[in-house]
């Protein structure tokens, strides 16, 4: 078993800064750390990319001291996390303050150390950071009964009237919806989506080669088409990376483009993958079993029709276009 938060300190470590990244190599970089961390396990992503996003937003909207603070806790090791979904019917209020109410889909939960949580107050929706050692949510394991994604530990969490301080509070009301960002910030995601269609690639290979079947034509076409996904899905991630910070007009339908992309190859290596390996991919102690039902479960972001929309939108007013 992966110590996840071990990981994500060390994964941390690597580099010097979470910040916003101020040019395409910076950000290039780190979408390649996420893309690393995918590759090598796709749960483990998940929580690094939540925690990558967390520590950019209090870079983005907090005070000096709260910037400060965060960046400490996590070079001494603290995991952090974005918990926004609320609990249908049990939403989170913040009254006087004090938490009460809930939140789903929140990831890392009884691993993390600190989730940036939203709450609706007049002006639009604030956000919070909540020292979980402080205020311990109750946590709910029953909900997270999938097939894939398991240890990324996504559960249903709720407060009592947890007691939080003013400099918990970061930013303003709206800040946390705030274009080019909110939407932006898929393409961290992508990142470790597209180092997950890399990791089909390794396993198939590895498993094919120490079956002696790679020398199969049947089986080099596979690997063939397995490649091309992986480098169409890695390839869309760069194109993505390198318009933010020259078009800006073009910077969220190419994200719309990226998720697309790995939403595309994604489904395409798993099915070659599953070919190439056969009923063995399955058993859950091969090493490909995870892979597949991980991948599987995280590609299922929400709206993939809607980036495609916004894609097909944006080609048609020839905002974006083919190029090398």
């Amino acid at each position: 078993m992966i110590d996840l938060r071990t990981i994500i300190a060390q994964r941390t470590r690597q580099l010097a800064s979470l910040r916003d990244p101020d040019d395409a190599t910076a950000l290039l970089a780190l979408l390649r750390l996420l893309y690393e961390t995918g590759r090598q396990d796709l749960p483990l992503g998940r929580l690094f990319e939540g925690h990558v996003d967390a520590l950019q937003i209090v870079s983005r909207y907090g005070d000096s001291g709260q910037v400060l603070a965060a960046a400490a806790a996590a070079s001494a090791g603290a995991a952090f996390g974005v918990w926004n979904a609320d609990l249908r019917d049990e939403p989170l209020t913040l009254d006087q303050s004090c938490l009460t109410g809930g939140k789903s889909f929140a990831s890392g939960a009884g691993i993390l150390s600190h989730a940036l949580v939203s709450v609706d107050v007049k002006g639009g929706r604030q956000l919070i950071l909540v020292d979980l050692g402080k205020a311990r949510p109750a946590i709910d394991r029953n909900f997270w009964s999938v097939i894939g994604m398991q240890r990324s530990a996504t559960h249903i969490v709720r407060w009592d009237g947890a007691r939080i301080d003013a400099a918990d509070v970061i930013g303003t009301p709206g800040d946390y919806v705030r274009e080019p960002w909110f939407s932006g910030g898929a393409l961290r995601f992508a990142a470790v989506q597209a180092g997950g269609i890399a990791a089909l690639v390794d396993r198939t290979r590895d498993h094919l080669v120490t079956a002696g079947r790679a020398d199969d034509p049947h089986q080099a076409g596979r690997l063939a088409a397995l490649f091309a996904a992986a480098e169409a899905a890695a390839g869309a991630i760069r194109a993505a990376a390198a318009t933010w910070y020259t078009d800006e007009d073009a910077r969220l339908p190419m994200v719309s483009a990226a998720r697309a992309a790995v939403y595309e190859a994604g489904g395409l290596a798993l099915t070659l993958a599953q070919e190439a390996v056969g009923v063995q991919a399955l058993f859950v102690d091969h090493p490909l079993s995870a892979t597949i039902t991980d991948l599987s479960m995280y590609l299922r972001q929400p709206g993939p029709d809607a980036q495609r929309m916004c894609v097909g939108a944006a080609v048609a007013s020839g905002l974006i276009r083919p190029s090398l």
